[in-house]
């Protein structure tokens, strides 16, 4: 390779496992001589990091590879070049068939394959159209550099951190287990080493990823093999980690340690994603959930017996498969008891590949269209009650960027809700105390109280003490 640096383009869809692929991507390219580009016109390499979970995910992938080829043929009339990528759950899934759709891909690799990716660049330039695939036996985190520090502090005071991959659940309508692999659990050490990286570079705010997050139970220093709840209690020893999140969680996964963690972690905040997806136990059957509506009622209850401001999100899907009028009225009543802060619903959609992709009792579209419609109606009235109930309500909020009009910042409530504050950008990457004045359609917004911000690094450590000692909820 010259020693000219080259420039990377990374378009990433989907969930926030993908960003944070996205991100160790550009970490693991940095040292082979590329530097990330926001724009994809001048890239030398172009990577489009896929997901498989929404609707006609692959067409969408061909769509934009139709438009790439367009910019690469004009930068080779050019006289110059640019390589393009496929990678993420979409690559894995389809393989060896977006190059033969687009023989404009130069290299297609899986979510197993990209702590190879400096090798796999240099391999396609020999062997354009390069497919990898294959499930590794050695652990690419194991493989990968360390977060670098400079793209880190560009990134942001918040991260993610990958704990967990891979699903043995094996839901009816899920494609996770097929691309992305059985699951399998970082150790306490990587995942605390990646995560003093991070605290390092000015990231004050980790969510801890996997699919089945709360599934994760790795091996911890003592030898033994740990759970969420504890990995979460040794997370929050680290100095200058203000605030952890996880998600996403699966109903069964959900242990006593991990519950009492929401109950004893100032650090960790107040907001848990527990999907559910059906209030019908039949569905619930139909679809390998593995749990019953009152399975989920109940682990509700004791979640809240812990910490009583805990706000829930779920995840619904209507239509599925069998589902009558009477399953979904079973899950609006679901989510009229449980009631949410937000949640994701979406219409059924056949996966290739999953079982319920094969049955014979599809729902018909409008039936399904008419179904979300209602769902969302609920879903819309629970947040909109839930975001007027912090009107007055005092908070700390980690402001995280600048926000769209002069003189305004932008963070994250403890409950997850975005939050606009007229504040001075030095306070970027800082906690501050705010009271909520006005709440907006998609925001809350709020003013900066008398209460004294932090900056970590510029604390004495009589102060520091003071901060630690907050309750941020």
């Amino acid at each position: 390779m010259s020693d000219a640096r080259k420039t990377v383009f990374v378009k990433t869809y989907g969930c926030q496992m993908n960003v944070y692929d996205s991100d160790r991507m550009t970490d693991a390219l940095l040292p082979s001589g590329y530097d990330v580009t926001e724009t994809i016109e001048g890239a030398d390499l172009v990577i489009l990091n896929t997901c498989h979970i929404r609707e006609k995910a692959a067409e969408k992938v061909y769509s934009e590879l139709g438009r790439i080829r367009k910019l690469k043929e004009a930068r080779e009339a050019q006289g110059g070049s640019m390589m393009i990528g496929v990678a993420g759950c979409v690559a894995q899934a389809e393989g060896e068939e977006i190059v033969r759709r687009s023989p404009v891909v130069d290299l297609v690799f899986g979510p197993q394959s990209y702590h190879k990716l400096p090798d796999l660049i240099d391999k396609a330039k020999d062997t354009r159209g390069l497919v990898d695939t294959d499930f590794p036996v050695e652990d690419k985190f194991a493989a990968l550099p360390k977060p670098d520090k400079k793209l880190t502090q560009a990134r942001g005071s918040t991260a993610f951190l990958t704990v967990q991959e891979g699903c043995d659940k094996f839901c009816a309508f899920c494609v996770v287990p097929y691309t992305r692999g059985a699951e399998v659990s970082r150790s306490v050490a990587q995942i605390q080493a990646e995560a003093q990286a991070l605290v390092e570079a000015g990231v004050r705010e980790i969510t801890l990823l996997g699919q089945n997050v709360n599934a994760w139970h790795g091996e911890g220093q003592d030898g033994r093999e740990w759970g969420l709840g504890e990995l979460l209690h040794h997370l929050a020893d680290i100095e200058g980690l203000e605030r952890l999140r996880y998600t996403t969680s699966h109903p069964g996964d959900m242990d006593d340690a991990l519950i009492d963690a929401h109950g004893s972690l100032d650090k960790l905040m107040p907001y848990l994603h527990l999907p559910v997806q059906s209030g019908s136990d039949a569905i619930l059957k139909a679809m390998n959930r593995r749990h019953t509506r009152e399975d989920y009622f109940r682990l509700v209850d004791r979640i809240r017996s812990v910490r009583d401001d805990i706000a829930l999100s779920g995840d619904f899907i209507v239509g599925f498969p069998g589902e009558t009028d009477q399953d979904f009225e079973d899950t609006l009543d679901l989510v009229r008891r449980v009631t949410y802060a937000q949640a994701y619903s979406f219409k059924y959609s056949p996966r290739p590949g999953t079982p319920a992709a094969d049955s014979e009792e599809q729902v018909p579209e409008d039936v399904k269209s008419e179904r979300l419609y209602r769902l969302q109606d609920l879903l819309k009235e629970q947040q909109a009650a839930f975001n007027q109930s912090c009107l007055g309500r005092e908070m700390d909020l980690l402001l995280e960027r600048p926000g769209r009009m002069d003189g305004q910042l932008v963070g994250r409530s403890p409950w997850l809700q975005a939050v606009q504050v007229e504040a001075p950008q030095s306070l970027i990457g800082q906690i501050a105390r705010v009271r909520i004045d006005k709440v907006g359609n998609n925001s809350l917004f709020a003013s900066l109280t008398d209460t004294p911000v932090w900056a970590h690094s510029e604390i004495s450590e009589q102060d520091s003490q003071a901060e630690r000692s907050l309750v941020e909820h």
